[in-house]
């Protein structure tokens, strides 16, 4: 009896010990570490995020080197469908903006279509481009020559036509002046309100300048369309130029790696080659990336620390303000400014510098 009364007891102490380690050990896997990603967070960028449903982008630009090197990123990124490329002037005329846009396509391996947009700013008047990366926007290397043309819908009809088929889901992803997206906006409000975000590098976020010491480029180009595109209240993240400076900034030697990764790094560096010039012709060997690194913070949300809602005004009037876009920061109460804003603004103040350049490194092999 004894004995009986033992061997019961043992079994249910094995029972106990079962029922234990079944609750124990799912509850230790999903607690366990993700892993570490190339934009700096667990998760991000994993396995498992690429198998999420693909993300619907539009990419409007004007093609020079750095929006280039940004297309390819965005190109080479599984979990993401390029929609179609629109391009403008800017950096280059609108052709050459678009031989620019089909050329990185191709060099990425992307069948993405090409729409030529604006040729001329929001008041009509004809944008001169103004590039530091050459005449061709490219590094005048001799590396354009794209097996295929824009096609013939322009790119406003496009981009409206395109967020009417994909209501709340396609997001637009603009790295050059603002002429398109408030072109759009003007023919069609109700349409570009279904767009589920618009993602601008542009601005100097709260930092200095480089077409003057308030005004970022793409902003310069054409204050008066920012200004409509950040009053439509279409809701916008911005990626400004303090984003790009310090470890941002890629050196010689990562430019000497990129050109022996493959044939995408080796493009992609020469295309660099006549903005190095110039940065070095003011004493500095790094260079800015900006796009690319824009293109990085919708990828990647990981690559992204911080971020503040704010309300965004630009300056539109002639003089040395011109194109500064002031930030109204939500939660901030102002002495002498109405605090009724509408907070549609989401700006980037805080990215993984450091991790940038590896991170471009590994997504293009």
């Amino acid at each position: 009896m004894r004995e009986n009364a033992e061997n019961k007891r043992f079994t249910v102490r094995c029972l106990i010990i079962v029922l234990l380690l079944a609750i124990l050990i799912p509850i230790g896997c999903l607690t366990g570490k993700k892993s570490e990603t190339p934009g700096g967070k667990s998760g991000e960028n994993s396995a498992e995020t690429q198998t999420l449903p693909k993300r619907r982008v539009i990419i409007d630009t004007d093609t020079g080197a750095d929006d280039s090197s940004a297309i390819i990123l965005a190109a080479k990124t599984e979990n993401v469908e390029i929609l179609g490329v629109t391009v403008l002037v800017g950096n280059v005329d609108l052709e050459q903006s678009a031989r620019n846009a089909l050329m990185a396509l191709e060099i990425a391996g992307s069948d993405a279509k090409v729409y030529k947009g604006a040729s001329k700013n929001a008041s009509g008047e004809k944008i001169e481009a103004f590039s530091v990366f050459g005449s061709d926007g490219m590094g005048d290397a001799c590396l354009i020559n794209p097996k295929r043309s824009a096609e013939e819908k322009d790119a406003v009809d496009f981009i409206l036509e395109t967020v009417n088929r994909y209501p709340n889901e396609v997001e637009i992803i603009a790295i050059g002046p603002a002429t398109n997206i408030a072109r759009a906006i003007e023919r069609d409000p109700e349409t570009m309100k279904k767009v589920k975000m618009i993602w601008s590098m542009g601005t100097t976020g709260l930092g200095p300048g480089n077409a003057s010491p308030v005004a970022e480029f793409n902003v310069y180009s054409d204050p008066v369309a920012y200004r409509e595109f950040l009053d439509s209240g279409v809701r916008v993240t911005i990626v400004g130029l303090d984003m790009c400076s310090g470890d941002a900034q890629w050196t010689g030697e990562q430019f000497e790696k990129l050109s022996k990764t493959n044939e995408t790094g080796l493009f992609v560096a020469k295309s660099f080659g006549k903005l190095r010039e110039f940065y070095a012709g003011n004493g500095s060997e790094s260079v800015m990336n900006c796009d690319a690194l824009a293109m990085a913070c919708v990828l990647y949300p990981g690559f992204v620390n911080k971020t503040i809602s704010c309300h965004g005004s630009c300056i539109t009037e002639t003089g040395e303000t011109r194109a500064q876009v002031i930030f109204y920061q939500e939660g901030f109460t102002y002495d002498t400014v109405a605090n009724d804003f509408e907070y549609n603004v989401t700006l980037v103040t805080d990215v993984d510098k450091d991790k940038y350049f590896n991170l471009y490194l590994d997504a293009i092999k």
